[in-house]
């Protein structure tokens, strides 16, 4: 599958800053990877929700660059986001997913539904807020991936997650209607591309 990948996405993923990731992820980083390969071998679907406050930014791009990352590595992964209230994939985010080569098709104007591809071939990654526990989402048998601090405190059960495992990422949110917002949402994007490639290239090198 990976040669149906568009070349712009090829691009960014090729540029992706897997070796400026700091030694203090590397406990989160393992903990996902450990996760994954159990699910592997115990032959059992690997489902991932990403899951923060607004699901607008950091749960988006998570969502995304997972299942990209899944895809292009050849892992069998379901991904998706969710948060603890309904507001919209936040239109900076979308623009950063664009500028990074991914082809994005709206559908809707209030809070819209995004189908992102990342080849011609690829299938939709679908995207749009909504809570964890939204019907699109799965109900049991995943791992609740905490991208944000106030989600992680203020949810201390997800009901239906197997295990909970913490991968936070600072909000590009500060740097709205800043000189720095274009920069600091593709930086973010690519932090977490990055992660979540190192993730997966982990697991594929221990099966």
């Amino acid at each position: 599958m990976k040669n149906s990948f568009y070349p712009a996405v090829e691009e960014t993923i090729s540029s992706l800053p897997i070796h400026e990731i700091p030694a203090d992820r590397m406990s989160a980083i393992d903990s996902m990877v450990n996760y994954v390969l159990g699910k592997i071998k115990a032959n059992e679907q690997v489902r991932l929700n990403f899951i923060c406050t607004h699901n607008s930014r950091r749960s988006q791009f998570s969502q995304i660059w997972a299942q990209t990352a899944a895809d292009y590595l050849g892992i069998e992964v379901s991904s998706y986001s969710g948060g603890v209230e309904v507001t919209a994939f936040n239109e900076r985010a979308v623009a950063a997913i664009r500028r990074d080569g991914f082809k994005v098709v709206q559908k809707g104007e209030e809070n819209p539904v995004y189908f992102v591809f990342h080849g011609e071939a690829s299938e939709p990654i679908v995207t749009f807020s909504k809570v964890y526990d939204d019907p699109i989402n799965p109900n049991s048998g995943f791992a609740a991936v905490m991208t944000c601090d106030h989600a992680d405190k203020n949810c201390p059960i997800i009901p239906g997650a197997e295990t909970r495992l913490p991968l936070r990422f600072e909000d590009p949110k500060t740097y709205d209607g800043t000189d720095f917002e274009e920069r600091m949402y593709t930086e973010r994007s690519h932090q977490i591309g990055a992660e979540v490639f190192l993730i997966f290239k982990k697991v594929k090198e221990n099966l």
